[in-house]
């Protein structure tokens, strides 16, 4: 084989292996996504069951409506990377993930403020990484040492509810710092029968509401 033919062969298995990792959603380049500027804000949210990876119906709108109410000021975002299965066993370590992402990015950027929060199985993500105990598993939490750094937390349909619970009820922390949202009838959050109830909060003003507590909250300081 000559060398021409030899480098052009190496050239496409390198390739092939870029696209495989990047399928995989393996980062080449985390050098470049460290170095990448601190927002004044960062919203970490966890997505509900059975929704494809990213921030959800939910999540995406929240970031939106959150950039929108505070002008002057960048937001970022994260997804928390985490199954999302229906047999409901992602949760810790969906929140072990969230709780290493409020690490990093309490490291790496000392001025972000940060938001949480979850829709569906992503509120006991949500719940977990607090440090509240669930029937959805175990996973790390958030240090104390960090919760200032913690300005606003915002769940949707959180399934906590279904044992007479919520975040204000369980955490001194975090509980004055926290918006709930259970629609009337949704099973996921409030015992009851319509499904459809668990799937309207980013249509019935939820998510604006969810939005601006957490607006108010930073600018509040």
């Amino acid at each position: 084989m000559s060398r021409h033919a030899s480098r052009r062969r190496l050239t496409l298995v390198s390739l092939a292996g870029v696209g495989a990792l990047a399928a995989a959603g393996i980062s080449l380049l985390p050098s470049m996504a460290s170095a990448a500027p601190c927002a004044d804000v960062e919203v970490v949210f966890a997505r509900g069951t059975g929704e494809a990876p990213g921030l959800g119906i939910t999540g995406t709108p929240l970031v939106k409506d959150i950039k929108s109410a505070l002008p002057g000021r960048t937001v970022s975002s994260y997804a928390v990377d985490y199954a999302a299965n229906f047999s409901q066993t992602s949760a810790g370590p969906g929140a072990t993930d969230m709780t290493e992402r409020v690490k990093s990015t309490a490291a790496n950027c000392p001025d972000t403020s940060l938001v949480l929060g979850g829709y569906s199985q992503g509120g006991s993500v949500t719940d977990i990484a607090l440090g509240i105990p669930t029937r959805l598993g175990t996973g790390r939490t958030v240090p104390a040492g960090l919760a200032d750094r913690i300005k606003a937390v915002v769940v949707f349909g959180n399934p906590l509810r279904l044992s007479g619970r919520t975040i204000a009820s369980e955490s001194e922390l975090f509980g004055i710092k926290t918006k709930e949202f259970c629609n009337t009838g949704d099973p996921v959050c409030g015992n009851g029968r319509n499904s459809a109830a668990h799937l309207t909060y980013h249509l019935n003003g939820s998510v604006e509401q969810g939005a601006r507590f957490a607006a108010d909250r930073i600018a509040r300081g």
